[in-house]
């Protein structure tokens, strides 16, 4: 019959501890410690604890008389100066220990960086040494005959040419009425209405000035309508071409056109929008070699062609400087893109080179109804095969920059994938994704090159002669050869920046190669 123990204290009856623990079959029994209170402290109780006794992790049974503290209830092992049930250190556990009440936390250990390519965004690894001295004994030839290039084509102190057949100054108006009438010269009534009914009619405007040497003034202008003449109404914003007469004589202007500034500003505006919100510092970067393009394009290309130099030259030369310009800005300074510079100006030389020898051998002259144009306004000759060729380099740029910079992205990808992969493997596997982008390029420059030809077209398609002389008029072969010629420096554009990429990366250290993340060299 259990009796009372007179010890209890006010948790609860106090119960003792048994000293005797039946070892774990092949383990050595441990002799229980007894704990010698230090001198004047008050006797530890025992208690008899019915809860289950934890087993340490070298195998034997963790005597429970090894370390006595007061417990409150069937808490494990509560330490008696504790508050609470704390868990005790046992050796053998490596699972995270908390701390004991007014104890200072040990300061977390440091990771140990890894090795290899990290997985946290950040900016794109260096490339490694023996890189760097291969792409600049690759590119720097390239990047300085394109420089050398610019400065000799330029047309250092050359009068800026102007254009023999005068065109007069623009002067914006705001059209507030018009009728439609007989055609009448100025100052000339009619008389009854006794018409011909043979004879074109007139639109009669009425104009307001608003700049120019006649701004604030009223003017009125007869405009022959002619199915090839835009179609002008009330409230309309146009352009006249004054000139330089008498400002108060209606013929010395004449009414050519819409005013579009307004219109072509918002749309610019809502596409640096978009392209700032989805690219951000890219899309701004995007953006600024954008800009420069057209500077280069302004400020080199035009005026070297119209000096008289070379335009497929020209045109190299401009389109390389762009390459590096635009590239560059836009991806970063890296391995992977210069990979694709070089696979863009080997593809631009090899459109360039396509384009002279089919062009000489369909006996193409360039001489289309805009270049007739240009040759009557500047007063003296102009290689306008070597224009046609221009056209066909410059228009193939944005297309061969899209090929080259996935293909490079695609084979740099592969590699850090898997770094053992050699540059053959790299070139079979990029090839592969290359062969589902050929398409879709190629396609894309065909339809551009249709959309700007559509009117030639649709004129061609009605003249009433065969398929054969269609396709072998000088408009329609000026197409088909700037489209095939394209096409093929698209396709070759592939397996060239795909071999190049793979040669290169393969001599890259896995430790530097790196996409979006920063990669820790494996090395010290």
């Amino acid at each position: 019959m259990d009796r009372p123990d007179p010890d209890n204290d006010a948790t609860g009856p106090i119960r003792r501890i048994t000293d005797e623990v039946s070892p774990s079959p092949g383990a050595t029994p441990r002799k229980p410690v007894r704990r010698v209170p230090p001198e004047g402290a008050a006797p530890v109780r025992r208690r008899a604890d019915t809860g289950p006794q934890r087993v340490a992790n070298t195998g034997a049974q963790r005597v429970p008389g090894a370390d006595k503290r007061t417990d409150t209830g069937p808490q494990r092992t509560a330490r008696r100066t504790d508050t609470g049930p704390q868990r005790t250190a046992r050796r053998g556990d490596t699972g995270p220990q908390p701390v004991p009440a007014g104890a200072k936390p040990r300061p977390a250990k440091k990771p140990e960086p890894e090795t290899g390519h990290g997985h946290g965004h950040g900016p794109a690894a260096p490339a490694s040494k023996r890189v760097k001295l291969l792409l600049i004994w690759l590119l720097a030839p390239l990047a300085l005959a394109t420089v050398v290039g610019m400065i000799v084509l330029y047309p250092w102190g050359k009068p800026d040419p102007t254009s023999v057949v005068p065109q007069g100054t623009p002067v914006a108006a705001n059209i507030t009425s018009t009728a439609t009438g007989p055609c009448l010269a100025q100052g000339q009534v009619q008389v009854g209405d006794q018409t011909d009914p043979n004879a074109k009619p007139c639109l009669t405007v009425d104009l307001t000035m608003t700049d120019g040497p006649a701004s604030g003034k009223q003017l009125k202008l007869t405009v022959p309508i002619e199915p090839s003449t835009p179609r002008f109404s009330a409230g309309d914003a146009v352009v006249l071409a004054y000139n330089g007469g008498n400002a108060g004589d209606p013929a010395s202007f004449q009414l050519v056109d819409f005013q579009r500034g307004t219109p072509l500003f918002v749309l610019a505006a809502l596409f640096a929008v978009a392209v700032l919100v989805l690219g951000r510092w890219q899309g701004l970067a995007a953006l600024a070699a954008l800009g420069l393009s057209f500077v280069v394009i302004a400020l080199f290309v035009l005026p070297a062609i119209l000096a008289g130099e070379n335009p497929l030259v020209v045109a190299i030369a401009g389109s390389g400087a762009i390459m590096f310009i635009a590239l560059y800005l836009t991806h970063g300074l890296s391995a992977r893109t210069s990979a694709a510079v070089l696979g863009t100006l080997v593809s631009l030389a090899l459109i360039g080179v396509l384009s002279a020898i089919f062009s000489a051998a369909a006996s193409l002259t360039g001489l289309d109804d805009s270049t007739s144009t240009l040759i009557g306004s500047l007063g003296h000759g102009i290689d306008a095969r070597g224009l046609l060729l221009a056209g066909v380099v410059i228009g193939a740029l944005g297309v061969l920059d899209d090929v080259t910079v996935t293909q490079t992205s695609a084979v740099w990808e592969l590699r850090r994938a898997n770094p053992d992969l050699t540059w053959q493997e790299l070139y079979r596997s990029g090839l592969r994704i290359g062969r589902d982008h050929v398409g879709s390029a190629v396609n894309t420059l065909v339809m551009a090159y249709a959309g700007a030809a559509l009117p030639v077209l649709l004129y061609s398609s009605i003249s009433g002669v065969g398929l054969g002389a269609l396709l072998g008029s000088e408009e329609i072969a000026q197409e088909i050869v700037r489209t095939l010629a394209g096409s093929v420096g698209i396709v070759a554009a592939v397996p060239v920046t795909t071999i190049l990429a793979a040669l290169i990366a393969s001599r890259e250290p896995a430790g530097y190669l790196s996409s979006t993340t920063k990669a820790v060299p494996s090395h010290p």
